[in-house]
């Protein structure tokens, strides 16, 4: 009788905890379009779909219109050319130039913000106004790099008059030509670092052809060198200081 009295209760618990779960009522989430007489509304709906927008194309933009292309390059020139695989990572090498990125662009952030960041949450500007304030700054960053073959190159393509001043000059065209000079920098970069880890190639599979050690990988006896020559010279020191400079930091 006990063990049947505590089984009912039991039942009795139970029910009244699922009543209780099924009078809990759940949130539900309604996305939809209504009537409004505010045009504030409007305004701040579309804002917020163009925030959404710019976030999605973000890495594109920090690619294209920032000094990280020209790191990313060199970067991978340096490792090809010491021949360590995948050593360092390229996870790591990423997040060092998004770090510099960040360093050398910051006198540029600075100035977008006091210019057109700040006077927008002041609802001083508009949003239109704070775009074309803002994009100054990245503009004279991108000239500065930019070389004018290249920006000559997109003006003909895209069949613009010869501008009379920078002003004049698309930023749709101008990101192009400021990628390509970019890759072209690096490229340069990155045959100066292959010509002395090249001469030590040179030399090591020399002397291992006149020893007659032919099977002998001339790769794995010239990468001890290749890592003492680049520690003796203190490579990322001279690296890394001479791309932050070449942008005029």
């Amino acid at each position: 009788m006990r063990k049947i009295s505590l089984i009912l209760i039991s039942l009795l618990i139970l029910h009244g905890a699922a009543k209780e779960c099924l009078a809990v009522t759940l949130p539900t989430v309604q996305v939809g379009l209504a009537e409004t007489n505010d045009p504030k509304q409007v305004s701040t709906l579309i804002e917020i779909l163009l925030i959404f927008t710019v976030l999605s194309v973000a890495p594109a933009i920090i690619l294209m219109t920032t000094c990280f292309t020209r790191l990313v390059v060199t970067f991978s020139f340096l490792r090809n050319a010491l021949g360590t695989q995948q050593m360092p990572p390229a996870q790591l090498l990423v997040g060092l130039a998004l770090f510099l990125t960040v360093f050398i662009m910051t006198p540029t952030l600075k100035v977008m913000n006091e210019t057109a960041v700040k006077p927008y949450l002041d609802e001083r500007i508009s949003l239109q106004q704070a775009f074309t304030e803002g994009i100054k700054p990245l503009r004279t960053f991108m000239f500065k790099q930019t070389r004018e073959k290249d920006l000559a190159l997109f003006l003909e393509i895209a069949k613009e008059p010869k501008p009379a001043n920078k002003d004049e000059v698309a930023t749709s065209i101008l990101v192009p030509a400021f990628v390509i000079s970019e890759l072209k920098t690096a490229f340069q970069i990155g045959f100066v670092l292959f010509l002395p880890f090249l001469v030590i190639d040179m030399v090591v599979a020399s002397v291992l052809l006149s020893m007659g050690m032919m099977m002998l990988p001339p790769v794995m006896v010239s990468l001890p060198f290749k890592l003492l020559l680049f520690v003796l010279v203190d490579g990322w020191y001279l690296i890394v200081g001479s791309l932050v400079k070449s942008f005029g930091v």
